[in-house]
């Protein structure tokens, strides 16, 4: 039987000369940010709304991409093309406090807080049951993860009332990422001819009386200010955005070419994705198996208190379970440290005890180490029975521990 075990990094300590810890700290506040951020948003909505108004569209096609890659110009097609009837979820129009607007104009984000609360709010929207597109956002990390929070959070409570009258209240979430990508140079030239479009618009309007005034962003009157709101989404929304790739159907769209050519794109895109999901009924039957990825949220926090209460209430056991790994295991390890990976051969009488063997591979996890073990029995010849001169065997358990650590980089001479 193996057991294997998701890496637990050692948290080790943060400093300059340090970028990696200080990198790992700083995903861990973000973390922390959006689990508050959601929670509270959540909490919110239940304490105001009650769990009976609480439904959430079946299907969300979250619309992101690069300033001038045509998001608006494109949502209808693909609401058309996904059957969606409601009207488009704007991030942009959700936002009209004077502070958010003074920020967008000037090509900077607002609050995660405010903006992941309006937007789970508009989704609850009657209009929006049977699906919906949202454009502007996730934005931000501290977003991307509030938005996986959201999609965790609905496969709950499906697993929770599923088979209960609450069922159709609360169907399978489908999720899908579409991200319209165009370089620096086109989304500038893009952008600025937006802007003088609408600026002549604006004096026809004024010096006819016929038509209507179009809305002139800040930001598409300035190359610099075009530039810096490309910056932004690239150093900021864009590497976000890649994270989900390994959770949601994820649409990367080239949005150079003609309005036709990238149509065709994203109708190929949304195809081929949809030919991938899953039917609710068969996500359902699957639904008890644990998604890989939810399985190390928590992993540290029961480490620790998996370690703890070994300690407490068990402390001579595991106090020789240390031994053990300081006696025997340290040494071979320590033989392949430029490797970062040790094969080892035991067979200790205290690996019978399925404590010990938790205790070691907890132990080996909290200090960084990845460890997977399995036990092979082999038949051993014991003696020979001199009634019938058979020989008979005894069973040998040989416990095996595949230990794998970072190796160390030895500069090769000139």
């Amino acid at each position: 039987m193996s057991y294997p075990v998701p890496p637990v990094p050692d948290a080790g300590a943060v400093s300059a000369e340090n970028p990696v810890n200080a990198a790992a700290k700083s995903l861990d506040l973000e973390v922390k940010d959006a689990h508050l951020i959601f929670n509270s948003v959540w909490q919110g909505l239940e304490e105001e709304m009650g769990l009976d108004r609480i439904r959430f569209p079946k299907e969300v096609i979250w619309l992101n991409g690069a300033p001038g890659a045509g998001k608006g110009t494109q949502t209808e097609f693909i609401m058309q093309f996904r059957g969606l009837t409601a009207p488009p979820v704007l991030v942009s129009s959700l936002l009209q406090s004077p502070e958010a607007r003074e920020l967008i104009d000037s090509g900077m984000m607002v609050g995660d807080r405010e903006v992941t609360a309006l937007v789970i709010r508009a989704l609850l929207r009657p209009e929006n049951a049977s699906g919906v597109v949202v454009d502007g956002y996730p934005r931000t990390k501290v977003q991307v993860i509030c938005l996986k929070l959201l999609h965790e959070k609905l496969l709950q409570m499906r697993g929770t009332y599923r088979g209960t009258e609450r069922e159709g209240q609360f169907p399978k979430p489908m999720f899908h990422i579409v991200v319209l990508f165009i370089d620096e140079a086109e989304s500038v030239r893009r952008q600025i001819s937006r802007g003088e479009r609408a600026l002549q618009n604006n004096r026809e309007v004024e010096a006819s009386g016929v038509g209507r005034r179009t809305e002139v962003r800040a930001t598409d009157l300035s190359r610099k200010t075009a530039r810096n709101r490309y910056r932004t989404f690239k150093e900021v929304t864009y590497e976000s955005l890649t994270s989900l790739r390994e959770v949601f159907f994820y649409h990367y769209i080239n949005a150079h070419g003609s309005v036709w050519e990238v149509r065709r794109r994203i109708e190929d895109e949304l195809r081929y994705q949809s030919s991938l999901e899953l039917d609710q009924r068969t996500h359902d039957v699957i639904g008890r198996i644990p998604i890989a990825q939810s399985l190390s949220v928590h992993a540290r926090q029961d480490l620790v208190r998996r370690l703890d209460a070994y300690c407490q209430e068990d402390g001579d056991l595991f106090a020789q379970a240390v031994d053990l790994i300081e006696e025997k295991f340290l040494p071979i390890i320590v033989t392949h440290s430029i490797s970062g990976k040790a094969y080892i051969n035991s067979e200790h009488p205290m690996l019978e005890d399925h404590r010990v063997l938790a205790m070691i591979i907890d132990i080996f996890s909290e200090r960084g180490f990845h460890t997977v073990v399995d036990v092979r029995k082999y038949a051993e010849p014991a003696r020979i029975n001199r009634e019938t001169f058979e020989i008979e065997c005894r069973t040998k358990k040989v416990w095996r521990f595949v230990i794998s650590f970072p190796g160390s980089e030895i500069r090769r001479g000139s």
